[in-house]
């Protein structure tokens, strides 16, 4: 992570005036199995989109709150990152998206044993949503119940 003077002015103003929402408590839910047997899902916000899907809309004032479906079978280097944000160099995510959704590395942890196994679908959602109320009020609540129908026990995210 950057430091705060590496912004630029507008970014710098912009970040010490935004109101930050804080969550309490924090959800929490103890894990049913241990990590050895769990089944993990990736929830990225590196705004990554698998072959045929449509991008995200970088036009919705505030973030496009819509998310993906990303099958895990699909190859890491196949995505195309919808990412808005200006305030990070996106050639890093370009070289190795697994940098964003690191796809690869949990297969290679399932397969040393170290997670139970990869769930059948991953979620990528748009960074940079400035406004979120869409995000937890009409997207959120479809992504959760996607994860619980695939029998996920656990999710790693990936903030972008």
């Amino acid at each position: 992570m950057g430091s705060f003077d590496e912004f630029d002015l507008a970014t710098r103003m912009f970040l010490r005036a935004w109101r930050w929402r804080r969550i309490d408590p924090v959800p929490w839910t103890v894990p049913r199995r241990p990590v050895a047997r769990a089944r993990l899902a990736l929830v990225s916000t590196a705004g990554f989109v698998a072959p045929g899907q449509p991008g995200f809309d970088e036009k919705v004032r505030g973030g496009d709150p819509s998310w993906r479906v990303i099958p895990a079978g699909v190859d890491p280097r196949s995505l195309r990152e919808f990412h808005r944000s200006e305030s990070f160099d996106h050639s890093g995510l370009a070289a190795d998206p697994n940098l964003g959704f690191p796809l690869d590395r949990l297969r290679e942890m399932a397969a040393a044993g170290v997670i139970g196994e990869v769930a059948p679908r991953h979620l990528s959602f748009m960074g940079s949503i400035t406004a979120p109320g869409r995000l937890v009020r009409d997207s959120a609540p479809g992504a959760a119940r996607l994860l619980v129908e695939d029998q996920v026990d656990l999710a790693l995210l990936v903030p972008v």
